[in-house]
């Protein structure tokens, strides 16, 4: 080894520990993309259309990259969250109204992820009327008692517990020579069901508010310019990991469910049909990685709301104040938390349909808070030398057009089916 390879190495090192301190945002808002609904349809598309929509994972994986890489981007260059943003770009009105529907559509996303935790401890013979109280008294303490840095640590520490998806997709041991073809091979098929299937694994992975949320934990971390590269990796990795476990939720029910013409409507059903034909190890991981995910997500949301709700309205934010200093945040946080755990204690209330109104939420809510961004984004004043080039908008703006355009069919489709 030569004396400048000696001296290269540490700064090897050194940008391993800048990346270890900066990594966080876009791992963890990725991963909790990989929620109760985006299971349901994950496990939906597997066991219904077998290897046939891997390859849509592709493109999509760039598609939630490019979103996501703006917010961090513009959180870094202005030390604002979107919700901040959107108030001194586009007037108090624009901001209440969308705050208002922000609300609305997260409070429809915090029920379904408290669905997700009453299905998926029911499968543990564990009744909602436990696991819920529980689950809902667990999130609250950890975050209210906690600061931004212990909180992002368990944050963190969940995503860890997605790898119970990949285990299950080598334990039920499929043909990797087919899911390569199918992976790198696009087919399309004009069938109805089909294109909704596809509609809805897009509507569930890019959701209104990974945006907020990416930006405020961004802001909060408090992440500086000439670290922004390590940002980006985190974002990019995020994008990648999220894509990689659904992949494999999806081939896990095709592999088996497809296999044997086993049809469900929810994750809870895939998890119960795995055991008799892959045996009770996936059958228990299957689960297990449900309720990992619908606690994870029943945190971040209500999360993401009170952060998002406060910075639009100009409250006090963030983790690391406490309930005197930030009454406003705290209360919205409890609020979605006790509300959306004791809508699913009524044993009436049906957890499908429940599952399906967050999704068509969020696809009403996802094309404007796209446009407010680019429209940010691309302000000179703003962003200076840091807004988007030529080359990336065309980017950014087609797959803006088409998430847009395909959210909005299922919002409509979603709608004529019922």
């Amino acid at each position: 080894m030569n004396n400048h390879d000696a001296l290269r190495k540490p700064s090897h090192w050194k940008s391993l520990l800048i990346f270890l301190s900066v990594m966080g945002p876009g791992i963890i808002t990725a991963n909790v993309d990989n929620d109760a609904g985006g299971i349901t349809t994950y496990s939906v598309a597997g066991a219904h259309f077998g290897y046939s929509t891997l390859w849509i994972f592709i493109p999509m994986i760039l598609a939630l990259v490019i979103i996501q890489e703006m917010c961090s981007r513009m959180g870094v260059v202005t030390g604002k969250g979107l919700a901040d943003l959107i108030r001194e770009k586009f007037g108090v009105k624009i901001t209440f109204w969308a705050m208002a529907a922000f609300l609305l559509s997260n409070f429809t996303n915090t029920i379904s992820e408290f669905s997700g935790i009453a299905a998926s401890c029911e499968i543990f013979g564990i009744s909602r009327y436990i696991s819920l109280p529980i689950a809902a008294v667990i999130i609250w303490w950890i975050v209210v008692k906690g600061t931004y840095k212990s909180v992002e640590k368990i944050f963190l520490f969940a995503c860890l517990f997605y790898v119970a998806y990949v285990a299950t997709g080598f334990l039920v041991r499929p043909s990797w020579k087919i899911i390569a073809k199918e992976t790198i091979s696009p087919q399309f098929t004009f069938d109805k069901a089909y294109i909704l299937m596809l509609m809805g694994i897009i509507g569930t992975t890019i959701a209104p508010w990974m945006q907020f949320y990416q930006q405020s934990s961004v802001v909060e971390k408090g992440i500086n310019i000439k670290d922004y590269k390590y940002a980006r990796l985190d974002v990019i990795i995020g994008g990648i990991v999220v894509s990689v476990v659904a992949m494999f939720i999806v081939i896990s029910c095709a592999a088996t469910l497809f296999k044997n013409g086993v049809r469900i409507e929810t994750a809870k059903d895939a998890a119960l049909a795995l055991k008799p034909l892959a045996g009770k190890y996936c059958s228990t991981l299957f689960a297990f990685g449900l309720l990992n995910a619908s606690v994870f997500s029943a945190m971040i949301l209500p999360l993401a709301t009170a952060y998002s709700v406060c910075e639009g309205l100009g409250w006090e934010t963030g983790v690391d104040k406490r309930m005197k200093e930030a009454p406003q945040f705290y209360f919205l946080f409890t609020a979605l938390i006790v509300l959306g755990a004791g809508v699913i204690m009524f044993p009436q209330i049906n957890l499908v349909s429940v599952m399906l109104l967050s999704q068509a939420a969020n696809a009403v809510f996802l094309p404007f808070v796209l446009i407010f961004m680019l429209l940010l984004i691309n302000d000179k004043r703003l962003m200076g030398q840091y807004r988007n080039s030529k080359f990336f908008n065309i980017i950014a703006w087609s797959t803006v057009v088409i998430v847009i355009a395909l959210t909005l069919a299922l919002t409509v489709t979603t709608v004529m089916v019922k």
